[in-house]
């Protein structure tokens, strides 16, 4: 029976920084209350220049790497992200042509915060199937651009982007159990208006300021701590585990005070509880790879510990799932042969995906017989059109 286990991960967060103190003289947040409160004290910011491909593709990077896998060996991508580059094309087939994964397909996901454990399930999925064998998944926000840098709500949330290489293997071990859930009727409570079919980009939208994110807090916070302590109930008994057998609680890194709540509803000590969110505020799909990456930095897993994972988020929508970590060959330096030969990846990608705009571009100038040209008016039927009653 095939598994699907985690070979490589890496994360990718944007230099700037922006502290609590910096965000009390443009957005008026008290730096200390947001502090206490939510256990935020700083978040990454995106250059102007950087969009969620760009990131994505630099944490794919890290996570192949890692792997030691190429990108023309994977199968497929999945981009787990709410702020994506373009509503079309997809991040993910941003990322496919900037890494050079000629061979894989490559969609978004969209499942609020909740979005990189839809992934993963999604991931494990098509691997058991026997349908790939190489998955790479990636979760990426940009949360800056959809937020207004006045109001306090922007001390909540950063940008940033982790990533995870899944390769089939018949060891035991990987997804041993998982609840995935959604309750549209609260869809208002985290949501961004503006942009879509509902209310497209218009000067009235522009106005009404609905093109930046809106919450409730308070009613978001109640359905987080229900929603994570029922999926991380859910997850443990569909693995056939109890609460004790769990080495490591990673939760969706949004409020500290939450964060406690639920780990104390599930009975998981606060020593065996992970977080992070100190550094980075909420980032949303990229929360839980970005705290994998760090806590295999801190020597917080080990081959052979059973993980447990919650989150929530906009939809809203909700996820748990238990994974059991598998050994990883121990990561030792590179011969150069290899080195090279990764570091020839991106030069490899950008003349592949030169080549092929340039191919497109070509395309459209060579005239094909079969088809009418493309500002050429659909031929009307000559056909004598009956008339009723005849």
């Amino acid at each position: 029976m095939l598994n699907a286990h985690i070979v490589g991960w890496g994360k990718y967060l944007p230099s700037k920084v922006i502290s609590n103190e910096e965000l009390a003289q443009t957005a008026g947040v008290d730096a200390e209350w947001v502090k206490q409160r939510t256990g935020i004290e700083a978040r990454h910011i995106a250059e102007p220049t950087q969009a969620s491909a760009d990131m994505a593709t630099r944490a794919a990077r890290a996570a192949l790497e890692m792997a030691d896998v190429a990108p023309s060996d994977l199968d497929l991508i999945i981009a787990a992200t709410n702020t994506p580059d373009y509503w079309f094309p997809a991040t993910a087939c941003l990322a496919q042509d900037a890494l050079g994964a000629n061979r894989a397909g490559a969609f978004d996901l969209a499942a609020g915060c909740s979005a990189f454990v839809y992934a993963l399930v999604v991931a494990d999925r098509f691997i058991r199937s026997g349908a790939y064998r190489n998955i790479l998944v990636v979760g990426v926000e940009t949360v800056s651009r959809i937020l207004d840098w006045r109001d306090p709500l922007c001390a909540y949330f950063g940008d940033g982007a982790g990533a995870v290489v899944l390769t089939a293997s018949e060891q035991p071990g990987g997804l041993l159990g998982f609840a995935l859930s959604s309750d549209g009727s609260g869809g208002d409570l985290l949501i961004l208006p503006g942009g879509g079919t509902r209310h497209g980009i218009t000067q009235q939208v522009l106005d009404q300021g609905l093109q930046y994110g809106r919450m409730d807090g308070r009613a978001v916070y109640r359905y987080g701590l229900r929603a994570m302590t029922w999926m991380g109930q859910q997850a443990l008994r569909r693995a056939r585990l109890k609460i004790e057998d769990i080495d490591l609680f990673i939760p969706h890194q949004t409020n500290l005070q939450l964060i406690h709540q639920v780990a104390q509803k599930l009975r998981v000590p606060l020593e065996r509880t992970f977080v992070n969110m100190a550094r980075y505020a909420n980032i949303s799909s990229a929360a839980i790879p970005v705290s994998l990456c760090d806590a295999l930095e801190a020597g917080r897993i080990q081959p052979g510990n059973r993980l447990l994972i919650t989150a929530f988020g906009g939809g809203l929508t909700s996820a748990g799932l238990v994974w059991q970590w598998s050994p990883v060959p121990p990561h030792k330096p590179l011969p150069f042969v290899k080195r090279l030969g990764h570091a020839l990846w991106d030069a490899q990608a950008a003349f592949r995906s030169r080549f092929f705009r340039l191919e497109h571009r070509l395309d459209t100038l060579t005239p094909v017989e079969e088809e009418p040209g493309a500002d050429e008016r659909p031929r009307q039927s000559t056909a004598p059109v009956e008339k009723k009653g005849e």
